[in-house]
């Protein structure tokens, strides 16, 4: 990938456009080794779920260098703006700086984010100085909701987290990218490397995932095809698909043939 071709929220900038998480992995170990393969430079933490006080026993972030990969502390198990709000908080006490992937959780069979009370979340921490990146459902109006309350860039599920269905609503994607002006990053359901490719393909300027590459047989593997799989969809953003045709088209111009 060009290395002028960087992903840029807020006033933070990444070679990789691919972003991962910490949760699920059978073991650390393998979880430093997928973050490796993945080339990842942004990695999401549950600030809920780490024992921030109890330093006698190695934790995930242990297994996270820091000296090269920029921690993006999330909101996970908040159900209420009161709930995300503390967490955001503490991960910033934490030392964890002031990027917040938001996530405000409304139901929790599906997991489909409260988007009133996200938006209402992402007003108060932008307020206090957060780098917001609010994680929504894949509707548009919400999303430019979300620009203009201050958040660096929007999060859309592709679908359903830990689904592994990929993209279920390619329209809604490019609704959001018209709709907005900040990056739109690609959160959520991703399965396969090639729901990936099409996330970036389509135009979205980035990928974050956890489970596809957590629960894969080879996790160290499906993040080096997820690594690729970003690489070579952004490519082919960038170079621009050919059109669509109804009918067949020679590949050798008939033309001039004897």
């Amino acid at each position: 990938m060009r290395t002028d071709d960087c992903l840029k929220i807020g006033r933070y900038e990444f070679k990789s456009r691919l972003i991962v998480g910490t949760g699920k992995y059978s073991s650390l170990e393998v979880m430093a080794g997928a973050h490796q393969a993945a080339g990842a430079d942004l990695v999401t933490v549950a600030v809920g779920r780490l024992d921030l006080k109890d330093r006698s026993r190695k934790n995930i972030l242990d297994f996270i260098d820091r000296s090269r990969v920029t921690l993006l502390p999330n909101t996970a198990g908040a159900y209420t703006t009161e709930e995300a709000l503390r967490i955001a908080r503490l991960g910033q006490a934490a030392g964890m700086g002031d990027l917040v992937k938001l996530e405000v959780i409304g139901d929790p069979k599906t997991l489909m984010p409260d988007t009133l009370s996200l938006l209402e979340a992402t007003k108060i921490l932008v307020k206090e100085g957060f780098t917001v990146l609010p994680y929504t459902n894949d509707d548009p109006v919400m999303a430019k909701r979300l620009e203009d309350a201050g958040a660096v860039c929007v999060m859309p599920l592709a679908a359903p987290i830990g689904s592994g269905r990929g993209i279920q609503n390619r329209l809604n994607l490019q609704f959001i990218l018209d709709a907005v002006s900040c990056p739109v990053i690609v959160d959520a359901g991703v399965g396969t490397a090639s729901d990936a490719a099409i996330c970036m393909e389509l135009g979205a300027h980035g990928v974050l995932m956890n489970t596809a590459i957590a629960e894969a047989k080879d996790p160290v593997l499906m993040a080096e095809a997820m690594r690729e799989a970003v690489i070579a969809g952004r490519k082919a953003y960038r170079a621009g698909r050919m059109g669509v045709r109804d009918y067949a088209s020679a590949s050798s111009p008939q033309q001039g043939l004897k």
